[in-house]
């Protein structure tokens, strides 16, 4: 009897639809998320002990919560969370116009960490960072330039 493949193991699509992102301050995270285009989705509370906020970037189907009660990770803990755009010389000055502190792009060879574009603008060569109010680390990276 064979063993079944890979695609005929996995019948159940598992869609990644929500991160819960830690934070200190609903309020000023939540005014971060808006200025940087995330879209508010939800913003309930049931009490002071609990406040959750939804929030989507800009065409993505993966949505983020930031809120009170609902995670216990440290605010500022998360590191690499990725989104990903066509042209991160478009979105970095999106973002930067919007009034995000975004870094400059940057992509890695040889020598490690380099500044400016990948040269070949390969898919996922190519990155930008941004933290919000907490440390939060967000990576902006380039997939599909034309």
């Amino acid at each position: 009897m064979a063993l079944p493949t890979q695609q005929e193991a996995t019948s159940v699509d598992f869609k990644l639809e929500l991160v819960v992102v830690p934070v200190s301050d609903v309020d000023r995270a939540k005014d971060f998320y808006e200025k940087a285009g995330f879209n508010v989705d939800v913003d309930h509370r049931a009490g002071d002990a609990f406040r959750v906020v939804q929030l989507t970037p800009p065409g993505s189907a993966c949505s983020i919560s930031i809120g009170t009660g609902i995670t216990k990770s440290e605010p500022g803990s998360y590191q690499g969370l990725h989104l990903v755009v066509t042209d991160i010389e478009a979105a970095r000055d999106e973002l930067a116009g919007r009034g995000v502190e975004i870094g400059e792009p940057f992509h890695f060879g040889e020598a490690g960490q380099s500044a400016g574009p990948h040269p070949e603008r390969i898919d996922y060569g190519t990155y930008a960072e941004f933290k919000d109010p907490d440390g939060n680390v967000w990576l902006v990276q380039e997939v599909g330039y034309k």
